[in-house]
This record gives structure tokens, C-alpha cells and sequence, in this order.
């Protein structure tokens, strides 16, 4: 990555400290994929699947019903969410579940929901 270099931290005044903050900036390919996860989740239907999703397994008509939305339009949603390895699913005869794919997401939501939730 451009400007990662030790000759260009010595035109700050301090370089020890923007040493440190380019250790904690991640590549871009990184950071393209984190910008993704984060959009997806800013969508409220996305955001409102992933919080019904956080304790359970659901097939699509019962995250449907729960939301007040079609199928089609949580199996959209669910698509999106699928793609960025957000959930996951397990098909049983022709239902499909899905889950939330690791504990790493549920995390996510639950520290954001801790920091909004703040006075």
C-alpha cells in the first residue's frame, strides 16, 4: 500500500504514533470487504434478519412472517446476506435454514447495539 514506508512517517510530527495508526489500517482488498459487511448492515430489513438470526435458525417463510415481508423479498435480502458470509443455511427436504454464519457476526451486532444503546 502506498505510503506504508518508514521515509514518509518522518514528515509528521509525530511518527512513532502514525507508525502505529498505519499498523492498524488494512489492506485495501481488507478493507473494500469490510466496507461491504458494513453496508449490507445498514440496510434495516438485512439488519432486522440478522438480529432474528442471532439465538436462532430460521427458514425463510418464518423470518417472512416475523418481518411483515415476502418471501421473495427475504430470500433477496438472505441472498445478499449469503454472499458476504454473514449467514448461512442447511436445507432439510426443501426447507432452508438459516443461521448466522459464525459467532464473529453476532458479536458485531450485539457491540453496536451496546454503543447505541448508551446514554
Amino acid at each position: 500500500m502506498a505510503g506504508r514506508n518508514d521515509e514518509s512517517v518522518e514528515k509528521y510530527l509525530n511518527g512513532a504514533n502514525v507508525s502505529k495508526a498505519l499498523k492498524n489500517i488494512p489492506h485495501n482488498n481488507e478493507l473494500q470487504e469490510l466496507s461491504e459487511t458494513f453496508k449490507a448492515l445498514s440496510d434495516p430489513t438485512r439488519l432486522k434478519i440478522i438480529c432474528a438470526l442471532m439465538n436462532t435458525e430460521l427458514c425463510v417463510s418464518d423470518i417472512a412472517q416475523l418481518l411483515g415481508a415476502s418471501d421473495s423479498l427475504v430470500s433477496h435480502q438472505l441472498r445478499i446476506l449469503r454472499n458476504l458470509r454473514l449467514v448461512t443455511f442447511r436445507k432439510e427436504g426443501k426447507t432452508t435454514f438459516y443461521a448466522l454464519d459464525d459467532i464473529h457476526i453476532n458479536h458485531l451486532v450485539h457491540e453496536c447495539l451496546l454503543h447505541v444503546r448508551e446514554p
